[in-house]
């Protein structure tokens, strides 16, 4: 799954310690989603989207692998 969100959050002027703390994870649970590194659960996908005013959607990419 890919995101934007990192380009989102900066577009706004957004700390990563300011996101993490309005959605109750750690920074680095928000670095590690911006690096690709981790998905979110969908509780904390709608969390985010909420934040942002946006659809889970509009900063989640989820894209189909033809292999499976």
């Amino acid at each position: 799954m890919n995101n934007r969100l990192e380009e989102i959050r900066k577009q706004r002027g957004i700390k990563q310690e300011e996101l993490a703390n309005s959605v109750e994870v750690s920074r680095q649970t928000i670095g590690s989603l911006e690096n690709g590194r981790y998905n979110p659960s969908i509780i904390l996908a709608f969390k985010i989207a909420r934040f942002f005013d946006m659809t889970i959607e509009d900063i989640f990419i989820y894209e189909e692998d033809d292999k499976v």
